[in-house]
């Protein structure tokens, strides 16, 4: 049985949102905020930045949504002291359950199948990212509808 989160992303990705977008847009959701000038700039970053040869749209994603949350948006705001071992709570995490595939990069998890996300491993990556995150984030002191650190 598929759980909430599985579902939306099956939702988004069915309406045509990369992995890197539909990682902020779950985020966003969770909010209860939309900025769409935030997911279109994401698409940059899709597909392993358009070849396939860049990182996962799933860590580039996560990692963004870290950076929603605990970085530094205006001139009156610092990023908070702990995005940077977020950071690489995230990145080992994520280096740990794409070692079956051989690496990080979208064609390391595609089997250098560039262009289409394969719905299992991607979805299923997806599903567990956004679990993984929301835990880094709540572990670190953030409210998830927030968006900021709890005073």
């Amino acid at each position: 049985m598929m759980d909430d989160a599985g579902l939306a992303i099956m939702e988004l990705a069915g309406k045509g949102y990369c992995c890197t977008q539909i990682m902020l847009l779950l985020a966003l959701d969770e909010m209860g905020r939309e900025n769409p000038d935030l997911v279109r700039a994401a698409s940059g970053l899709c597909d392993g930045m358009g070849d396939c040869s860049g990182p996962c749209g799933v860590l580039s994603g996560a990692a963004m949504v870290l950076g929603l949350y605990a970085g530094k948006g205006t001139d009156i705001e610092d990023a908070a002291e702990v995005l940077p071992l977020m950071q690489e709570e995230l990145r080992d995490w994520f280096s740990a359950a794409t070692d079956p595939f051989g690496g990080t990069a979208c064609r390391d998890i595609l089997d250098g199948q560039c262009g289409q996300p394969d719905p299992s491993r991607c979805g299923g990556l997806m599903n567990q990212a956004s679990a993984r995150v929301r835990e880094i984030l709540v572990n670190n002191g953030f409210d998830l509808a927030e968006g900021r650190e709890q005073a």
